[in-house]
């Protein structure tokens, strides 16, 4: 074997074991040609699911501030800097994901800020960005429509696209605005509005909290103050910051429909 060709499979080799050394990736990402998580289970993820969402974010991204909220391994956070981002900051609470992220995005060339926090606490970063994704974090959440009220209240400002798996119906039909005391049918129909507790687990993963139907994702998103834009992929939603009639609100305040229709 040649120098000239020994060299590339030694850089490649130790490239893996850098990537190995890192534990198991959630993330696929290519880096100089080696894969992050070859074997997953869903494929080339997430980038199957990208391909058939990002048309529906801008190309152009520049002049434009990014977050990128349970970041996991950063690739969401790469795609954004490749659409020319001015800033991008990907925030996670597992700090082998952390890891992973800051490692495939240097290894890759990418300026991207990596910070551990939770999305409870997203208030502490004092600033709004242009767009937000929350993807695949929801249904990991104990406390969703928390999480959904805080980003409202403290981090979005433009674009906000979310990501949950699904379970349930797929149909969307009217609600009332109210119902009566004894009106109890409704509740169950497929299509109404359902978040489904997991108690212990799902996909033998203890983080799975609540699962919803599409109804039910589209009824908290309206409800947090987001409306929806576009609908590119079953699980995935393109939506606008809406500001919540009354000036500001505390983030336990009950708010309803009527308040902002």
């Amino acid at each position: 074997m040649s120098a000239q060709i020994a060299e590339p499979e030694s850089e490649r080799a130790q490239l893996t074991q850098k990537i190995r050394a890192l534990g198991d990736w959630f993330h696929n990402i290519e880096i100089d040609g080696v894969q992050t998580a070859p074997s997953h289970f869903l494929g080339d993820y997430p980038r199957v699911k990208w391909d058939r969402f990002q048309n529906a974010i801008p190309l152009d991204l520049r002049g434009k501030t990014v977050l990128d909220i349970g970041c996991n391994a950063g690739f969401y956070s790469i795609e954004m800097k490749r659409r020319g981002a001015d800033r991008v900051l990907g925030i996670d609470f597992d700090d082998r994901y952390l890891a992973q992220a800051r490692f495939a995005a240097g290894a890759l060339g990418f300026d991207i800020e990596f910070r551990k926090l939770s999305v409870y606490d997203v208030h502490e970063l004092g600033e709004r960005f242009d767009v937000v994704l929350f993807l695949g974090v929801f249904y990991h959440l104990r406390h969703p429509l928390l999480a959904l009220d805080l980003i409202h209240e403290h981090v979005a400002r433009e674009l906000f696209v979310f990501q949950s798996l699904q379970r349930g119906s797929e149909t969307v039909e009217p609600v009332k605005d109210d119902y009566e005391f004894w009106e109890t049918d409704v509740f169950d129909r497929a299509d109404f509005p359902k978040l489904y507790f997991i108690e212990k687990r799902y996909a033998g993963d203890p983080t799975n909290w609540w699962i919803p139907n599409r109804a039910a994702v589209e009824a908290t998103l309206r409800s947090a103050g987001f409306e929806i834009l576009a609908h590119p992929e079953i699980e995935v939603f393109v939506c606008r910051y809406r500001p919540l009639p009354g000036g500001p609100r505390a983030i336990y305040a009950s708010i309803r429909r009527d308040d902002y229709e």
